[in-house]
């Protein structure tokens, strides 16, 4: 056994990244305060193909030296925006046919090895705050909540990792990308 170089792993580059079919999902970042936090997402999203990042409330931007820390890069690759309003947006994903779902624990949420991402044709995955989770106005809005089931003392996980975790389950599901 041998570690891949990275010309053998034969990863695509920027441009041709932001050429390729997209996995129909798109992920929001809810008021989300590290800016490492942020820059996960941006590396996540490439990762697994998303088709765009929106960054909403107080969610920092690129460029942004911490964001591009931890991003390595995915900032020139992914498609983003910047949405002020999370719930107007919700509403205009909503318009145009994604379902809005919740990465949060509610009264009803959905466990993810239960959730059935497949039902939807275009996914639109919001993550909260760190302290807060989602913002208050999106649960009239959202299709479902998902949660991921967790055995320790703690509630709840990091956001980076819970967006990897939850992305990696819809893509598994969807089966889109290659």
């Amino acid at each position: 056994m041998k570690k891949l170089s990275m010309d053998e792993l034969g990863r695509v580059t920027a441009d041709e990244f932001k050429q390729q079919a997209k996995n129909p999902i798109v992920l929001v970042l809810d008021n989300i305060r590290s800016m490492h936090n942020v820059g996960s997402a941006f590396r996540t999203c490439d990762a697994f193909n998303v088709d765009r990042l929106y960054l909403c409330g107080i969610t920092g931007t690129p460029p942004n030296k911490e964001i591009s820390k931890t991003a390595l890069g995915a900032t020139e690759s992914v498609e983003w925006e910047y949405e002020e309003n999370v719930a107007d947006l919700a509403k205009e994903l909503k318009s145009e046919g994604y379902a809005i779902l919740l990465v949060e624990q509610t009264d009803n949420s959905v466990m993810l090895q239960k959730f059935d991402f497949a039902q939807y044709e275009k996914i639109a995955l919001f993550v909260g705050n760190e302290v807060f989770g989602i913002s208050d106005e999106l649960l009239p809005l959202c299709d479902a909540a998902i949660e991921i089931p967790q055995f320790g003392t703690k509630h709840s996980l990091n956001v980076a990792v819970a967006t990897g975790i939850t992305l990696w389950e819809a893509v598994k599901q969807l089966a889109v990308s290659n």
